[in-house]
């Protein structure tokens, strides 16, 4: 039987038009632009202003799919990763496959930051099992909504776009997903969280008010950094393992955008000089599970993928859970 990998064929990013930036951050909290660039390295971020989360997806899935030079029908499935969904139902999946006009297998997945991660995992999984030739995988976040403006250890950070890639099964085996890894630690799922539904004392009763303020995203920053210290190389290892490669072999780390600081702790841990670890943060801020397909868009733009390229993305994040895949061009 021959040996079917999953070829990266096509990526899209989609980002909404309005710009935050540091600036107009100091008119809501108190926070400055040199205090935010120092411990960040953002500067601004694009907030979604009457977009939903799927309009998004949509956006980029229209055109990844465009430069895979395939149309929705070809699809076998189409997974979504997102932390700020507009529904608990319909899906997000459903809703996109609808107005693309696929007729396919759609699901939602949510593993926060590390989504974009996890999704490409299913998806390959899919792909080499033989149950779908073709996946599009979908990561959108409008983490606006779920943002308090009050707190500026969180506000500084967050930013809304979305991020596609379609993969597709290739005899090629020098081509496409060589490795995967995931993994979760939940002792520290109270360091990063939203609230979805409210604790009913009694669900029964008339009165059902719900404050608001709980559905928005809490962290703790020091023990989150302390769990990306140990958890990204982790995962890049385990992942470099089961590829057969070391990390000479890398021309390229993809991480998931949350902070400089953690992009330098990755270049040092791995002998990698800065200008191998893409980051575009500074312009889109932390977008949770879509940074990084937004992150290879942008580098497919700029013409700085070319095939033969040996590349690792990472995500780490609510959960906690961390993740990383080791992809050839």
């Amino acid at each position: 039987m021959a040996i079917i990998n999953s070829k990266l064929i096509g990526i899209g990013s989609y980002v909404p038009d309005f710009v935050l930036t540091n600036d107009m951050l100091e008119q809501l909290v108190d926070t400055n632009d040199e205090w935010i660039v120092k411990r960040t390295g953002i500067r601004e971020r694009h907030i979604a202003k009457g977009m939903r989360t799927w309009e998004l997806g949509f956006k980029a899935a229209e055109r990844a799919l465009q430069n895979a030079g395939i149309t929705a029908d070809k699809l076998d499935m189409i997974i979504v990763t997102t932390c700020s969904p507009d529904f608990y139902s319909p899906i997000e999946a459903s809703v996109i496959q609808e107005k693309l006009g696929a007729k396919c297998a759609a699901m939602d997945l949510n593993t926060c930051c590390s989504g974009f991660v996890y999704a490409s995992d299913v998806a390959d999984s899919f792909i080499k099992c033989g149950k779908a030739k073709t996946v599009l995988v979908i990561s959108a976040e409008t983490l606006s909504r779920v943002t308090d403006y009050t707190d500026r250890g969180t506000c500084v950070l967050l930013g809304d776009g979305a991020g596609a890639v379609v993969y597709a099964a290739t005899e090629e085996t020098d081509k496409g997903i060589l490795s995967s890894y995931t993994s979760s630690d939940g002792s520290g799922a109270e360091y990063l969280y939203m609230e979805a539904l409210p604790l009913e004392e009694d669900p029964l009763k008339a009165d059902r008010s719900y404050d608001q303020s709980k559905r928005f995203l809490k962290m703790a920053g020091a023990p989150v950094v302390r769990f990306t210290a140990w958890a990204v190389p982790q995962a890049i290892d385990e992942a470099l393992h089961r590829a057969g490669l070391e990390a000479s072999d890398i021309d390229w780390v993809v991480p998931h955008q949350a902070n400089l600081r953690i992009l330098d702790v990755i270049a040092k841990k791995y002998n990698l000089p800065m200008e191998k670890i893409y980051v575009n943060l500074d312009r889109f801020g932390n977008t949770s599970s879509a940074s990084i397909p937004l992150a290879l868009d942008e580098m497919r733009q700029k013409g700085m993928l070319h095939e033969g390229q040996t590349i690792v993305c990472t995500g780490f994040g609510g959960g906690l859970t961390f993740g990383a895949f080791v992809i050839k061009l």
